[in-house]
């Protein structure tokens, strides 16, 4: 396993260009540092951002890149001034390994906003290293940039939670929203849409998914419990449905039209931006002066969030609906879920993986 002192070889699977495909990679972790904890990964979830990365969406990618943004693992040995975790707790890590510290954002504890924060994967470390994510045998993390998986969760279940679930929790509870009685929309019925639909409907909302076709209206409706269901296209149904809503969580993350949306929110209402989209949105200003609306965005959430999203989860009986695959699986897996062919998550079985060639 290598001690505290040394670095540790670390057998992953990296995108080597921006085809995107991923094959076995090795490479050096860093020694585990007095604040670091060193953990063996059980499972990760494959996010759509993922894509982005792997295949340079973005004009930012690094190759090779060892991507996965929602890992769950064992902690098998801490640095000497850790004193949250210990060997044997399961823990998760999300989107983001480090921050600056010093800046507003992170003396307000919502480190995500730091403009200096450090990516889990593609990015570089304070050592000048890459930083590479958990569809690997195991990651070195800051304390601070992990979390204790409560008991009784199990792995594969509270990875998508780390980011699919706190991208939904994050908002709702910044703007307010996080209170019963409330009608809400989710725009998408993706990874992070279905877990939209199961922490606004645990928080006491009426749920109306607004989709592009009719093709997850049993799914949304039956299988997670969404009170509506709208058609985005449909005229008719949008129209009667307008000025309904207090809040619309937008997830796609593709170029679409944001009219529909903003015609169905109430005075004041929002529409949450979540889906990271490399070209411009647009819509006609009267559409929010008029209705006093408000387009935002929100982005992940912090490490306190993050703490709370998963006890919240645990206490509502909340869990992901996911597919669980091997690593040799991975390139598939991308492939479909470019063409929506999930549900609602893609989360592999790292440790039950052969990694090596």
């Amino acid at each position: 396993m290598g001690g505290l002192e040394t670095e540790k070889k670390v057998m992953g699977w990296a995108a080597k260009d921006a085809t995107g495909h991923l094959s076995p990679y090795t490479y050096s972790l860093r020694s585990t540092g007095p604040e670091d904890v060193y953990i063996k990964v059980i499972s990760c979830g494959i996010c759509h951002t993922d894509i982005h990365q792997i295949k340079n969406d973005l004009g930012m990618s690094r190759y090779p890149m060892v991507p996965g943004h929602e890992v769950v693992g064992e902690v098998v040995e801490v640095g000497s001034d850790v004193t949250k975790f210990k060997a044997g707790d399961v823990v998760g890590v999300g989107a983001i390994v480090g921050s600056c510290r010093n800046c507003h954002p992170c003396k307000s504890d919502i480190e995500q906003y730091c403009n200096k924060k450090i990516w889990s994967y593609n990015d570089v470390y304070t050592d000048g290293k890459p930083t590479q994510g958990g569809f690997a045998e195991s990651m070195v993390v800051d304390q601070k940039f992990v979390v204790k998986i409560p008991d009784g969760m199990s792995p594969e279940q509270a990875a998508p939670l780390l980011c699919a679930g706190l991208t939904v929790y994050s908002p709702l509870k910044h703007f307010g929203l996080n209170k019963s009685g409330l009608r809400g929309g989710i725009l998408g019925l993706g990874g992070v849409g279905h877990m939209g639909v199961k922490i606004a409907k645990a928080m006491g909302h009426h749920v109306t998914v607004i989709s592009s076709s009719d093709k997850k209206r049993e799914e949304a409706l039956e299988h997670l419990g969404a009170d509506e269901y709208l058609v985005s296209s449909d005229g008719e149904g949008v129209e009667k449905a307008a000025d309904s809503l207090d809040y619309i969580i937008d997830t796609v993350p593709v170029v679409h039209p944001l009219e529909p949306c903003l015609s169905l929110l109430k005075l004041d209402g929002k529409l949450i931006l979540m889906g990271v989209i490399n070209a411009p949105l647009q819509f006609l200003t009267p559409m929010v002066m008029i209705g006093r609306k408000s387009i935002t965005g929100s982005f992940i959430g912090s490490m306190k969030e993050t703490e709370e999203m998963l006890e919240f989860c645990k206490e509502k009986g909340l869990t992901s609906m996911i597919e669980v695959i091997k690593m040799d699986y991975i390139n598939t897996a991308f492939e479909r879920l470019e063409k929506n062919d999930v549900r609602y998550r893609f989360v592999v079985d790292v440790a039950g993986s052969k990694l090596s060639p």
